[in-house]
């Protein structure tokens, strides 16, 4: 179940003040969250929530409904503003200050967690529609494939798994194929940084198996953050893990730390 939260307009925290002392795990990671609380209606969704990810970083989110998991992916993408903490892309870029479009344009992409694909159209036309190309209606108009886009759109094809099935239409996929899918069309924005919910849920034990390769082999040319439950698939990342509950960080390690942890045990996974 996704977190589904609205919240009003609001205005980004004050910047630090000039001058002030800039911590150097900012500056050297890719994404870099540090005391960032939101509430809503007098619910804390997000109660002074740090967190780093680094340069081409795998890292999985678990925990409980309600522990601040969509909320977070909100910040970070520009939908929902916090009312303290500060997030930095880059180590240089205030997210806080950006809106959702700018933060797409910088390299930062989000898969929710059903996939919305154009059914009617090719596999293969779903990932040229993608590209990470100049818009607007006239270049649209005038439009011509080069070499050097059929080169990335047949690369981006076989890592997601779809290279045998470029020519079929997407709606004759199966569920987690059109997952996939969609990856691969995130892919084709050539993010740094890609946002993945859920994406193993309704999948075939095959398909959650090859969804952890692909993302391990993305994650060696992009930093990925995946928020997910299936524990025996966090286990097959073999990544950092990092256990949110009720807005802040419970846990973060391998695996095997975080699900010895007692409070992980009793908040979240004993449930």
């Amino acid at each position: 179940m996704t977190e589904t939260m609205t919240t009003p307009t609001q205005t980004p925290p004050a910047p630090a003040p000039e001058g002030a002392a800039v911590d150097p795990l900012r500056h050297d990671s890719l994404l870099y969250l540090d005391g960032v609380s939101v509430s809503f209606d007098g619910f804390k969704a997000l109660n002074s929530l740090s967190l780093i990810v680094g340069h081409r970083e795998l890292q999985a989110i678990i925990g409980p409904n309600g522990a601040g998991k969509t909320t977070m992916m909100d910040i970070i993408t520009g939908k929902t503003r916090p009312d303290t903490g500060e997030v930095y892309f880059e180590g240089r870029i205030d997210l806080t200050r950006k809106d959702e479009t700018e933060i797409a344009m910088l390299g930062i992409g989000r898969k929710f967690q059903k996939p919305t694909v154009f059914e009617s159209h090719t596999v293969r036309d779903n990932i040229e529609l993608a590209l990470k190309k100049p818009r607007g209606v006239f270049r649209a108009w005038f439009y011509d494939r080069s070499a050097e886009d059929d080169a990335a759109i047949g690369a981006i094809l076989e890592t997601v798994r779809l290279g045998h099935r470029a020519g079929e239409l997407a709606a004759n996929l199966s569920h987690g194929q059109k997952q996939w899918l969609e990856i691969g069309m995130l892919l084709a924005q050539d993010p740094k940084l890609m946002l993945v919910d859920e994406p193993v849920a309704g999948m075939t034990d095959a398909e959650t198996e090859e969804t952890s390769k692909l993302l391990v082999d993305i994650a060696r040319s992009r930093s990925v953050v995946v928020v997910e439950h299936d524990m025996s698939f966090v286990r097959d990342l073999q990544c950092r893990v990092t256990c949110l509950a009720e807005g802040s960080v419970l846990a973060q390690g391998s695996l095997e730390h975080v699900s010895a942890d007692p409070n992980v045990i009793e908040r979240y996974l004993g449930r």
